[in-house]
């Protein structure tokens, strides 16, 4: 069966190759990529995945990844870690939020208190309907952020 993604390098991208992993100043993950992607290029050392793995000591879906990243998005795509399409959570103050806790914070406390609170804080953003619910660190965080 043959390779469904065939790496075939320009002399630019393998000199740029060459030059980035006899420098090593980049991250190991890049010079490993950067390595597999001279050992399975079709028009020098074509290596097969399980032979690339083997050598650099990761898996054969792994190089077939690399193969892939590089055939879809090029030499750049290849060698840099994915980025993720969304944040891992979304933000729970936007800057309107943040504008109206900062605001709270800096206005008067609340009858009977000298002061305000992080967890005053984080019940007043609730009962006030900017969020749906909070918890008195992300409020401390906040804060910090912008003091």
């Amino acid at each position: 069966m043959g390779k469904k993604y065939v790496v075939r390098l320009t002399s630019e991208e393998r000199k740029r190759l060459n030059e980035l992993v006899s420098k090593g100043r980049a991250s190991a993950r890049k010079i490993g990529r950067a390595r597999v992607l001279l050992k399975v290029d079709s028009d020098g050392a074509n290596w097969t995945d399980q032979q690339a793995a083997d050598a650099f000591g990761m898996r054969a879906n792994t190089v077939a990844d690399i193969r892939q990243r590089f055939v879809e998005e090029g030499l750049d795509g290849a060698l840099e870690r994915k980025q993720p399409d969304d944040p891992p959570r979304r933000r729970k103050l936007d800057g309107a939020g943040e504008a109206r806790l900062i605001a709270m914070a800096c206005g008067e406390a609340p009858e009977g208190r000298a002061r305000w609170t992080l967890r005053l804080l984080a019940g007043q953003l609730v009962e006030l309907a900017i969020v749906d619910g909070i918890s008195h660190e992300t409020v401390r965080r906040t804060l910090k952020k912008t003091s």
